[in-house]
């Protein structure tokens, strides 16, 4: 039986090492304005989209070109009326070789279709996983949202 925790998979030309590299970029592909580490075991960053979309992670499991796991510390949606939801959530990056290729599959365990945030975070991670970080790996730049500079319909919508 499938999971109904929201996952997808991104496959890259590009080596294991490179992928793992740009996953821990953080910066460079879901937001400029992360702040704190976001590489090590027990790094802890925060990440916000102006007042939409405010979170702290902490990195809980890190194998390098392998494995990389967050904690959902603290999680605030100005959009949803249960404002805990993502708070506990694991989110999962688990690399492997296929074929010749890097897949990257990409897990947020507890972001189900129940959560009033489901079809929003699905569509935003389904952008900044399938465009932002494959461009990152790729072409060496990704579509980070900015200060002002929203990535998604739904974070320009959101922000009204």
């Amino acid at each position: 039986m499938a999971s109904p925790d929201f996952t997808i998979t991104l496959t890259v030309d590009q080596s294991l090492k490179d992928a793992f590299k740009a996953i821990t970029n953080v910066r460079g592909w879901w937001s400029e304005e992360i702040e704190g580490d976001t590489e090590k075991l027990n790094d802890e960053f925060s990440y916000h989209f102006e007042d939409v979309h405010i979170c702290k992670m902490k990195l809980i499991e890190v194998i390098p070109d392998k494995k990389m796991v967050w904690l959902v510390l603290e999680n605030y949606f100005k959009f949803t009326t249960d404002k805990s939801e993502w708070t506990g959530n694991k989110i999962i990056f688990v690399l492997s070789v296929k074929d010749g290729k890097t897949q990257i599959k990409f897990t947020q365990l507890g972001l189900v279709p129940d959560y009033e945030c489901f079809e929003i975070c699905q569509n935003a991670w389904t952008q900044y996983i399938m465009h932002s970080l494959a461009d990152l790996i790729s072409k060496g730049k990704g579509q980070p949202n900015a200060s002002g500079k929203p990535t998604t319909k739904d974070e320009e919508r959101l922000r009204a």
